[in-house]
């Protein structure tokens, strides 16, 4: 359970990093936009794939009886 939680906050959390580095990558210097994308969008990947798990895990430990 703890292993679909991760995926589900790591893409979910990518997405919107991708979207806000490309948000900020095209208003900042629009030829480097692809590269804000990467920079933003992995680290929030791996920060909802950690949180994700976390959660999973703690809602995996309290419903088991």
């Amino acid at each position: 359970m703890a292993q679909r939680w991760a995926v589900v906050a790591a893409v979910s959390l990518g997405l919107v990093g991708g979207l806000v580095g490309l948000v900020v990558g095209l208003r900042v210097y629009p030829p480097t936009a692809w590269f804000a994308v990467i920079e933003v969008g992995v680290p929030a990947a791996l920060v909802g794939g950690l949180i994700g798990f976390a959660s999973g895990a703690l809602v995996s430990a309290i419903s088991r009886d």
